[in-house]
């Protein structure tokens, strides 16, 4: 346990070659690694943020996330190790008392494999020396100078030539849709999504039962990818199936099981199939898969920073790397978001992350408490979000008492209230507590739909699928205006909801 941060989750950080190293500098570097160790619980990750983080080691979280806390974190536990406490909760409260909020904002750097389990001590001195300030006097005598100068410093530190963060929004370089799921969300109507478990087969029939029961009621369809860290049917796959089958697909992009190369690839390979809709998701952990569970290495990226990679290869036209793309890709960017995770003004610094690194489209865990829903959109309205990005409101309609008790009890980020539980149980048989789920789905739709800020549904019917049609007709949504991007005319008023 360190004094400023949780203890580690993992070892600390060894060279993958110490090449080039003198004895001096192994020594020195040893040295540093037992005193930031015990400061910080310092993982020598060789991209030190703790200026950023309030002095709080973000390499301490079990995910190793460098730019938030994940969609299953809460105040008395982290949901890797519940033994410990989430440690960007610890950031943002040490953030909050010293008034370095703003700080939480920039964008972080993935670790690069050459720089990790070597010193950073040195490198400071070495880029202080080169850059020939700030200089100590300047301390006392011009604070103002010192501080800019300080600051610099640190950031030429910490944001290496190929990744380049800040803390500002980055709207997109094109005008046109690129996809039909941004036009119609561009034209104004209310517009809804789907999602679509991949099967556990290598059968694609279930996918065209499922596209055949949506494809005239929403916009795109989801699929996931590997949830739950569980395999089935790829995302990729799934959604060229799917764009193949008429309905355009929205391809989940987790970051658990990739690297950054395999992230970039997997996306380019995606622009070229004609899939255009990208939901980027840092994923759930190894541990929430089945046995045998897969060696639980931090991850190589965050959602924030895939959203980052691929906005530049789109809009810069560079990979990762720096080499340039001839033909870059063709991206609409979104992102999830906890409404019920961690106090809305946490989740909102995690939103503005996402929204600032690229995110143009959010799709929300499942909405059961509306009133709370609106203290996570206040949240983001304060911070100028809801003008940036359009707003998917989460929907689940309850199929048993035993899912929503399952929900209830044991998903992280999802809270429904204890009088929904209690009309799910008291529904009768299988086919009553159907009903009072469709009915408990439409209340909620009903208030959703005239919500200001709320750009549309994202329903998640988990293997009841063709419930959605149902829903989206006695609720008054209107089916998609538009259908192809050669007519996606923004027209004067948006289409009307009845209702």
């Amino acid at each position: 346990m360190g004094i400023f941060s949780p203890r580690r989750y993992q070892a600390p950080f060894y060279p993958y070659s110490r090449a080039g190293e003198s004895v001096g500098e192994r020594a020195f570097t040893a040295f540093e690694r037992v005193v930031k160790g015990a400061l910080f619980s310092c993982r020598m990750c060789g991209n030190c943020i703790l200026q950023e983080t309030a002095f709080v080691c973000p390499m301490t979280c079990p995910k190793g996330l460098r730019n938030g806390l994940c969609g299953g974190a809460t105040p008395e536990a982290c949901e890797v190790d519940p033994t410990r406490p989430c440690t960007w909760y610890v950031i943002y409260e040490r953030s909050e008392k010293l008034g370095r909020e703003h700080k939480l904002l920039e964008i972080n750097a993935p670790l690069d494999g050459a720089r990790v389990g070597k010193e950073t001590w040195l490198d400071v001195y070495r880029t202080w020396r080169k850059r020939g300030g700030p200089k100590p006097l300047d301390f006392f005598f011009n604070r103002e100078k010192f501080n800019q100068e300080y600051e610099a410093l640190f950031y030429e530190i910490r944001q290496p030539d190929w990744w380049q963060g800040d803390s500002d929004y980055h709207p997109p370089k094109y005008e046109e849709p690129v996809s039909l799921l941004e036009a119609n969300l561009k034209s104004g109507a209310f517009t809804v999504t789907a999602e679509i478990a991949p099967p556990l087969t290598a059968d694609t029939s279930s996918i065209a039962k499922k596209v055949d029961w949506l494809k005239d009621w929403v916009a795109a369809a989801n699929f996931t990818d590997n949830a739950s860290a569980s395999a089935r049917m790829g995302s990729l796959a799934s959604s060229k199936i799917c764009l193949d089958l008429g309905m355009e697909p929205v391809m989940q992009l987790q970051a658990r099981d990739r690297t950054r190369v395999v992230i970039e690839s997997d996306a380019m390979g995606a622009s070229g199939l004609g899939i255009r809709n990208i939901l980027c998701l840092t994923g759930d952990h190894h541990r929430f898969g089945p046995p045998p569970m897969s060696k639980p290495d931090q991850f190589d990226l965050d959602a924030v920073q895939m959203l980052w990679m691929l906005r530049r290869m789109r809009d810069e036209g560079v990979y990762i790397d720096g080499r340039k793309i001839k033909v870059p890709p063709v991206f609409f960017l979104g992102a999830a978001a906890s409404p019920f995770g961690a106090p809305p003004k946490y989740e909102a610094i995690r939103a503005e992350k996402k929204v600032n690194a690229g995110a143009q489209f959010i799709q929300t865990q499942p909405i059961f408490d509306y009133n709370r829903f609106l203290e996570w959109l206040e949240a983001l309205d304060k911070r100028n979000l809801l003008d940036k990005v359009y707003i998917l409101a989460g929907l689940i309609p309850l199929k048993s008492a035993r899912a929503a008790h399952f929900m209830a009890e044991d998903v992280p980020g999802v809270y429904i209230p204890p009088e929904y539980v209690k009309r799910m149980d008291e529904a009768g048989d299988k086919e009553g507590q159907q009903e009072v789920g469709v009915q408990i789905a439409l209340e909620i739709i009903d208030k959703l739909k005239n919500t200001p800020g709320i750009n549309g549904l994202h329903i998640m019917a988990v293997h009841w699928e063709q419930i959605v049609p149902r829903l989206l007709e006695e609720a008054g949504i209107p089916k998609p205006a538009i259908r192809s991007l050669s007519s996606a005319e923004t027209p004067s008023e948006p289409a009307p909801i009845s209702g």
